[in-house]
């Protein structure tokens, strides 16, 4: 008897391609589509993995392929879990990741949750992250995609041995290239779809601009400081910075000015020449592992954010369920509330969010 499959289809070319690839396998290919903008957002456009346009595609591709498909509203979910944090993280000087949290929360939480319900042994995505099981150990490992320009297993070190147990991810064995000509090949009309905005709820990324649309008050004003302790400014608020931004700070000078340290206690912003915004060290908290807990010192690499190189770095676990990292170089712009993720080889073992930088 085929198994049961629950592909996650946004309406874009890596999804339906997924849906293809699977029911080539032999598998029971059910779509389903996650509503998840608020209502009256605004966005909807080719770019937006969940917008209604993308819902239509994603239904005409189901159609084509000739398998079931259903739209599953998860805007409250969606809002509380992913908007609501992300608004919490800027109001505490930190700069969040929703894609992690939308994997963490939605597409393995609750939509499993769905795929159980309805009898389907997998879900899947169209992440380009290799699932493996390795039978040595007797466990699942999540490793990069071979192409290594769109792997996308930084936003999923948050899945624990069940979640990778019953989820599949065939484009981790393929490059993009190759998928959008399987998509052309096989008459999906999605194959040349742009690629997914960052931040899905916030059009064209501007968080600054989409805090100033809806009404979000950034924060009262304060002071802006170089490193040692010269006024040289006021901020407009600390939910309008991150670290190592340099455009927007208001300060005249010869040479360009960043963004080092956001204190939220004394609703002060601190800034240096490029080279103070470099880090050798980070402390992360809420440390997930993808296998086996790491107990003793360890030295692997780690990527600070989803489009920075993974640089060597020396692990040692903590007490309190933290780890705190050593890198071999300087990093640039070690962000709190940003993801900490940690790989041996091609492997994720685990990963946290940020918390501090030195």
């Amino acid at each position: 008897m085929k198994k049961t499959v629950l592909v996650a289809m946004s309406g874009g070319v890596d999804s339906s391609v997924t849906a293809l690839l699977l029911m080539r396998e032999g598998y029971k290919v059910v779509g389903i589509t996650m509503q998840l903008l608020p209502k009256n957002s605004g966005i909807d456009g080719p770019d937006t993995c969940c917008g209604l346009r993308n819902i239509e595609d994603a239904k005409h591709v189901a159609s084509l392929l000739n398998i079931p498909h259903y739209v599953l509203n998860m805007r409250s979910h969606f809002q509380e879990s992913v908007i609501n944090n992300f608004l919490k993280e800027y109001k505490m000087g930190r700069t969040p990741n929703p894609c992690i949290r939308c994997n963490q929360f939605l597409k393995f939480g609750i939509l499993k949750k769905k795929a159980e319900e309805v009898g389907a042994e997998y879900t899947a995505t169209g992440h380009y992250a290799r699932i493996e099981y390795d039978s040595a150990s007797g466990r699942y490992t999540l490793k990069r995609g071979i192409d290594l320009s769109k792997d996308q297993s930084y936003f999923l070190y948050v899945m624990n041995q069940n979640q990778l147990k019953h989820t599949l991810m065939p484009l981790g064995y393929h490059t993009k290239a190759n998928v959008r000509e399987i998509a052309k090949k096989n008459g999906l009309p999605v194959y040349s779809k742009p690629e997914s905005q960052e931040i899905c709820f916030i059009k064209g990324n501007n968080y600054r601009k989409y805090f100033k649309e809806t009404g979000i008050n950034p924060g009262a004003p304060g002071p802006i400081y170089d490193k040692e302790g010269n006024l040289l400014g006021t901020h407009t608020g600390i939910m309008n910075y991150t670290i190592g931004q340099r455009r927007g700070l208001g300060i005249s000078a010869p040479t360009p000015f960043y963004v080092t340290k956001i204190d939220r206690e004394s609703n002060s912003i601190f800034v240096g020449k490029r080279e103070d915004v470099y880090r050798m060290e980070l402390t992360a908290g809420d440390v997930s592992w993808t296998s086996e807990r790491v107990e003793k010192p360890v030295r692997l690499y780690a990527k600070i954010r989803s489009l920075h190189t993974a640089a060597e770095a020396a692990l040692t676990p903590l007490e309190t369920g933290a780890v705190h990292l050593i890198f071999k170089k300087p990093q640039w712009a070690i962000t709190p509330g940003q993801a900490a993720v940690f790989y041996i080889g091609d492997k994720v073992i685990g990963g946290g969010t940020i918390t501090y930088g030195a």
